[in-house]
């Protein structure tokens, strides 16, 4: 097991996923990774539900909070003034679709619109400080920007966060990969949206989770009732498929080698 994570400003902190069906939701993803379900006492709360592999906090799950939202994960970044990062992503370009707000005594978020649509959160620490495991199996691993305007998008997350850049091609014809780096680390990716994922697919971050044998994992996915959306494949860090639960939230499995 890894050591606990240390909460980073700038960096993915968390991750949750909004959905249709909470106990649905619950069973697939107890099943699928191993993790264990805790529903929040407090009726106001909604059900949300706090996901823990080997007594460390890994994910979440919440209700949408409209008819018309559609099942999806979330990635936050970490920030010690949310209301501050709010001001930042105006004056980027970006939209502030929740005001900061105060999550009980957990710590504080809102939720933003990059200037390319992509949706993200911000998460202010209280008793809650996000992740307790990360990059390991069953847990986060990584998350990256899928957008079309991958330059905008640099440019208001360099001012939003002081993100730096790092761009490695991918190969003839193919659009360069970008890695966003925090003192010289890389904490997600990004990139131009590949042909094959249909054109009504708006900009969007895809969250990975990190599994021993992504191929394996896949037909677990299809067997709770998700779906596979793009089969397992290689790349040049490892494997990875990307998949959707039974509810529709999308997301990837990855195994990185190395």
């Amino acid at each position: 097991m890894s050591e606990v994570v240390t909460f980073t400003a700038g960096a993915p902190v968390w991750v949750d996923v909004s959905t249709t069906d909470l106990d649905g939701a619950r069973s697939f993803y107890t099943s699928l990774f191993g993790w264990e379900a805790h529903a929040t006492e407090d009726p106001s709360a909604g059900g949300y539900t706090m996901f823990t592999r080997i007594s460390k906090y890994v994910a979440a799950a919440g209700g949408v909070q409209s008819p018309d939202q559609p099942p999806a994960w979330m990635i936050y970044f970490g920030t010690e003034d949310a209301d501050a990062t709010a001001r930042k992503v105006e004056e980027a370009g970006g939209k502030v679709v929740a005001p900061p707000f105060d999550v009980f005594k957990s710590g504080r978020m809102a939720v933003f619109q990059d200037p390319t649509g992509a949706f993200f959160s911000v998460w202010q620490p209280g008793q809650h400080g996000g992740f307790e495991a990360a990059q390991e199996p069953y847990a986060y691993a990584w998350t990256e920007l899928n957008t079309h305007g991958i330059e905008q998008a640099k440019s208001f997350y360099q001012k939003v966060f002081g993100w730096g850049v790092k761009s490695s091609p991918m190969g003839e014809g193919q659009p360069s990969y970008t890695e966003w780096q925090l003192g010289g680390e890389s904490i997600g990716g990004g990139m131009e949206m590949s042909s094959e994922i249909p054109a009504e697919v708006p900009p969007h971050w895809m969250n990975y989770f990190a599994a021993p044998d992504v191929d394996a994992l896949a037909g677990r996915v299809s067997e709770l009732g998700g779906r596979v959306m793009m089969p397992a494949r290689d790349f040049p860090g490892g494997r990875f498929a990307i998949v959707q639960d039974p509810q529709g939230a999308v997301f990837g499995i990855l195994k990185m080698e190395g």
